[in-house]
């Protein structure tokens, strides 16, 4: 059930993020002067179609007849289509030499810019937007040091860090630790996630520390939790393991009043840092792990494989995004599903600033080497160079396509 809801709910979320990017660019095309002539949810063969019309001096929409569909218009356009992986906005004369008035190619530098990034600054805003709502209404812990406003963070524990299981003579069963423990201090620590206990421990190896437990005391449907106090004598640092429990991870989430939008930016420029972070980890890994590939030296092939795969195990596509992520964010609840969303927002924002000529990115760095060279960048010439990286992102999303499902299954 889960699965088949999961993959339902993540085609939307990409369906709603993608729909949102190119009405970012429709915006400003029309904000730019550019002629629209069609925005379109999903993609062509068209199921229903509407154009812009002005009727007694008001404007409003009109259903356009299917025996026009084939018709040029000189409105926009407006339609919903069979194919719904994602969104377009179709402006007249998208090529950089295109004098016509009302083209893209016939505005200034500085609007064909804001044309080419509105896309991307419509999925920051959408994340920005996203962040500030769960920052108050209650914000899943996503980073190490996240950002905060600590005057006004307010903490609510979801889900306590439990004992799942204790060790057979470890530290913890002989201090008595029992499964089903709830630790809620290690010494002066709160602990509110597995990892709050685990940094704990590490800080103190080979030392003696008090655990407070919360301890049920009946097995009723509303059992009373009891305080318990345990001193124990942690292993040495270099032991198998130094208290002797495994748990579940545990989560909180954190409420702001008056500092939500603040923490929604804060948040939303510290996820964009990481994930050109990530992105250039994983460039520099693949490049590496290739280049040691050729090497004589049998361990320095063994470091670059596992450059390589490790970079593989970083990247994810629509498949591994759909079919694996939201299942299991769906069954966790809806904060995480919108933070999960909030964080593709944004990778798909620093995605499309790349230099890459199918992108965003790459269209405007084409524009601009243009500009500095003083010349029009040919509609040819454009084509044949986004052609060639098209079909070389193409390919690249076929291989990851592929790695997701072997991952799957």
């Amino acid at each position: 059930m889960y699965i088949f809801l999961g993959i339902v709910v993540g085609h939307l979320c990409l369906m709603f993020l993608i729909v949102a990017h190119e009405f970012g660019h429709f915006l400003m095309a029309r904000k730019s002067g550019v002629t629209v002539k069609e925005f379109g949810i999903g993609f062509p063969p068209r199921l229903f179609a509407w154009k812009r019309v002005k009727k007694s001096g008001k404007k409003g929409w009109e259903k356009l007849p299917k025996k026009d569909w084939g018709k040029d218009e000189d409105s926009l356009i407006f339609s919903i289509n069979a194919l719904p992986i994602g969104g377009f906005c179709s402006m007249d004369g998208e090529s950089d030499d295109d004098v016509r008035k009302g083209t893209f190619g016939s505005v200034s530098y500085w609007k064909k810019t804001k044309i080419l990034f509105g896309g991307v600054l419509m999925n920051w805003l959408v994340a920005f937007l996203i962040l500030t709502v769960l920052a108050w209404t209650g914000l899943p812990a996503l980073l190490d040091n996240q950002f905060s406003i600590k005057s006004d963070e307010h903490i609510e524990v979801v889900e306590p860090v439990t004992v799942a299981e204790v060790l057979e003579n470890s530290p913890a069963e002989k201090a008595g630790f029992k499964s089903g423990d709830i630790i809620s201090y290690a010494g002066s620590t709160a602990i509110l996630s597995s990892d709050d206990l685990i940094s704990f421990n590490n800080e103190h190896a080979g030392k003696t520390v008090t655990y407070e437990l919360k301890r049920a005391e009946s097995s009723s449907d509303n059992p009373v939790y009891e305080n318990h106090y345990l001193e124990v004598a942690l292993n040495p640092a270099d032991s198998e393991y130094l208290l002797g429990v495994t748990m579940n991870y545990g989560s909180v989430k954190t409420r702001y009043t008056w500092s939500a939008p603040v923490v929604g930016a804060g948040l939303t420029v510290q996820i964009t840092g990481e994930t050109f972070k990530g992105l250039w980890n994983l460039v520099v890994n693949l490049a590496t792990g290739t280049v040691r590939q050729v090497s004589t030296d049998a361990s320095v092939r063994q470091e670059g494989r596992a450059q390589i795969s490790e970079a593989s195990e970083g990247v994810a596509g629509i498949v591994g995004i759909i079919g694996g992520y939201f299942p299991s964010l769906v069954q966790s609840g809806p904060s995480l599903v919108f933070l999960f969303m909030a964080v593709i927002s944004i990778s798909l924002a620093c995605m499309n600033v790349l230099p890459i000529p199918a992108l965003d990115g790459g269209r405007w760095l084409m524009i601009t080497i243009a500009r500095l060279r003083r010349k029009k960048l040919s509609k040819e010439t454009e084509q044949r160079i986004v052609a060639k990286t098209f079909v070389f992102l193409l390919i690249l999303m076929a291989l990851i396509t592929v790695l997701d499902i072997i991952r799957l299954f």
